[in-house]
């Protein structure tokens, strides 16, 4: 069998680990062949592809990102894109593709599947928001980056007396934030499912200071917003104005910064933001994506093999199964409130 892979959307770390689990597995087991669209849907539209084999995907396991490259390119944004991503798959030989993404790529999957294309999807996301599976590769790496980098902003924050703002990824869900705010100790944690307001913020920072705590690190995801305000505008979390995506996708960031000013205006406390962006994507996947990816990766192998084409892979109660692309694509899995009310209820307001 001739297998297509690609990797869409933003970059990840574990997805190496994936396309090394289908080339190496699918030459030894089955002796398969592989070839590999370059950045996504983009290079399956311009039929731009490389041969894969094991000896391309030796040492691969532990790199960050994609030896593939990667867009946020959708086949459905222009009028033949879809028509030339199956013309691709055809001219190339391809028997089947596995479409490694997040809810845009596997979208795009779902809907090309409709369209005839024998696609299995393996999700990818550090924002951990895609729905069907327990957790993405990827997310367990971002909490790591993100909850080193709140232990040093505590140290430096406790030394000046200062309220120091963590910016984390997460357009339109915290898990990032919630996980490293409640590893990293934070005083505040702001999500985009729970709009918070300022005043509120600001007061419970003035009682804590006032206990004998003369520092505090708030951590914040991108796309939370205030109560009054809609996400991510007129509070200083949109920095392209009306640009977006071929998804629709507004650029975020600059929450962090709103807020470290809002807090010096409104407490008088000093207060510094740091945004970790794109850091919280890159270098090398730990130890649990790297497993987890390359479970996906073999299960996404199987899947093929087995004909069970229009799904994807995904984690539950330990297990890998398989579900329907349509189920796991269309509505972003949100942060479980319960948990959050546990861990940031206190500083709710």
């Amino acid at each position: 069998m001739r297998i297509g892979i690609l990797t869409g959307g933003g970059d990840c770390p574990g997805l190496n680990a994936v396309i090394r689990a289908v080339v190496v597995a699918g030459a030894v087991l089955h002796e398969d062949s592989a070839v590999g669209f370059l950045d996504g849907w983009k290079g399956a539209i311009e039929r731009r592809a490389v041969d894969l084999d094991p000896e391309r995907c030796r040492g691969i396991l532990t790199r960050g990102g994609t030896i593939l490259g990667s867009s946020r390119t959708n086949p459905f944004a222009t009028g033949d894109g879809a028509d030339r991503v199956l013309a691709a798959v055809d001219a190339l030989g391809i028997d089947t593709l596995v479409a490694i993404g997040g809810d845009d790529t596997l979208g795009a999957a779902a809907r090309l599947y409709q369209m005839g294309l024998p696609v299995v999807g393996v999700p990818k996301t550090i924002d951990n928001d895609l729905s069907g599976t327990e957790v993405t590769f990827g997310f367990d790496t971002a909490v790591q980056i993100a909850t080193e980098a709140i232990d040093r902003l505590q140290t430096t924050a406790e030394s000046h007396h200062r309220v120091m703002v963590c910016e984390v990824m997460g357009r339109n869900v915290g898990h990032i934030a919630v996980h490293a705010g409640m590893a990293g100790g934070a005083a505040e944690i702001l999500i985009p499912e729970v709009p918070f307001s300022i005043d509120a913020v600001c007061d419970r920072l003035v009682h804590r200071h006032s206990g004998g705590r003369f520092f505090s690190t708030v951590v914040v995801a991108e796309g939370a917003h205030p109560r009054d305000d809609g996400p991510a505008s007129g509070n200083g979390t949109s920095s392209s104005g009306t640009a977006v995506d071929q998804f629709g996708h507004a650029r975020l960031g600059g929450i962090g910064s709103y807020l470290a000013s809002e807090i010096e205006r409104h407490t008088g406390f000093e207060a510094r933001a740091t945004v970790l962006g794109h850091i919280q994507r890159g270098g090398t996947p730990t130890a649990y994506d790297r497993v987890l990816a390359t479970r996906f990766g073999a299960e996404a192998l199987a899947a093929v093999h087995d004909g069970a084409f229009g799904t994807m892979v995904a984690l539950n109660s330990g297990r890998i199964d398989r579900i329907p692309l349509s189920d796991a694509t269309g509505t972003p899995k949100t942060v479980d409130l319960r948990l959050y009310r546990e861990v940031a209820g206190p500083y709710l307001g």
